[in-house]
């Protein structure tokens, strides 16, 4: 029988999402990255197989706490490795399930360790870029002269770079902030020269019917076309082309900043460095061991390093710039994230005489 001469269609029911799904396309509605999204997925993975592949309607407190506490004891996983897990699991239940539950309010998030930044001397940045060449080195400049943090350089795209103003403009950096920062004089025909062979690839990408960089999903829809456009590819682009997890369009990204973590590890052991002095740890992409994501996140008395942002502050503040200016600079909601480089040049005592070099006189 024809359906279309039925009174009533059949219409095909979808089948429902299963978790992991639902945990996907909730995360994207939300509009997170695509790598908060796989660090929630790969969490929610994993409390699930740790309560034997029970759905998460079926457990609650006890045993949040128990995977919690394994994450610590067994695991032993840093602190806010813990804490990402424990956002992932609130998401879970209060995003995806839809379940307000009282006693997830009453989860206490693990306290992270206060500690000082690693700050290098200026002779130690000297000889740490001079030990760089390249793209890296480049990279490595420009989180110095301009306070960058690692992914705010990695994702920084050529109409934020204004040549005549002297200035870059930060989009959506911690915490969803824009900001504008300086660009250093002394990088500016390096970063010029850099530009134009990035254009020079870019070109060839168009011409092959390519072209494309990833474009925040609102943007994506208000401007069609604007992702092959020069304005928006990235400044650091990644030497691939790969196809996004998302939609399935071949896109170029921006650079992998692995790179430039390897590269500036290796700089500082030629340097003689014996300070932590490479960028700090990222996220793994995708689901990994146990030992793996511990490694990725940090383990206990290991310090995520950001030197050169560090030595940015440090070294704006000793050379007496403004408290204010450099919260700006920096993007610190909080002034008093900013005055802990004040605490890290007092350190030590540079202009007060120890008790030992006392007895010497």
């Amino acid at each position: 029988m024809d359906s279309t001469n039925t009174p009533f269609a059949i219409l095909a029911v979808a089948p429902p999402l299963r978790l992991l799904d639902q945990v996907r396309a909730r995360a994207r509605y939300r509009h997170f990255s695509v790598r908060t999204e796989e660090a929630y997925v790969g969490w929610i993975k994993r409390f699930v197989l740790f309560c034997d592949k029970r759905h998460p309607r079926d457990v609650g407190a006890r045993e949040v706490e128990e995977f919690l506490t394994h994450l610590a004891v067994t695991r032993k996983v840093a602190a806010s490795t813990q804490n990402q897990a424990l956002s992932a699991l609130l998401f879970l239940y209060r995003d995806v399930l839809g379940e307000e539950l009282p006693w997830l309010d009453g989860i206490v998030r693990a306290n992270a360790p206060k500690r000082m930044p690693v700050v290098l001397t200026r002779k130690e940045v000297a000889h740490l870029l001079a030990q760089m060449q390249g793209t890296t080195q480049l990279m490595a400049q420009l989180m110095y002269g301009t306070g960058l943090r690692l992914m705010e350089c990695m994702r920084l795209r050529v109409k934020d770079v204004d040549f005549g103003a002297n200035q870059i403009t930060v989009r959506e950096g911690k915490g969803f902030k824009d900001r504008v920062t300086m660009l250093p004089a002394a990088i500016c025909l390096a970063l010029r020269q850099h530009l134009h062979r990035v254009k020079a690839r870019h070109d060839r990408d168009v011409a092959k019917g390519l072209g494309e960089v990833f474009l925040p999903a609102e943007l994506a829809l208000r401007f069609p076309g604007a992702g092959r456009e020069w304005t928006w590819q990235y400044v650091f682009p990644s030497t691939s082309i790969r196809r996004d997890p998302r939609d399935g369009a071949m896109r170029r990204y921006h650079a992998d900043e692995k790179i430039l973590q390897r590269a500036m590890h290796n700089a500082s052991r030629l340097a003689g460095i014996l300070k932590p002095a490479s960028p700090h740890p990222c996220r793994a992409r995708r689901p990994l061991h146990w030992a793996t994501v511990s490694r990725a996140f940090g383990m206990p008395n290991e310090t995520p390093a950001k030197p050169l942002r560090h030595a940015f502050a440090s070294h704006l503040l000793d050379a007496g710039y403004d408290i204010r200016t450099i919260q700006e600079l920096l993007g610190h909601t909080d002034v008093r994230t900013t005055m802990v480089y004040a605490h890290v040049l007092n350190r030590g005592g540079n202009e007060i005489a120890s008790p030992l070099d006392k007895l010497q006189h």
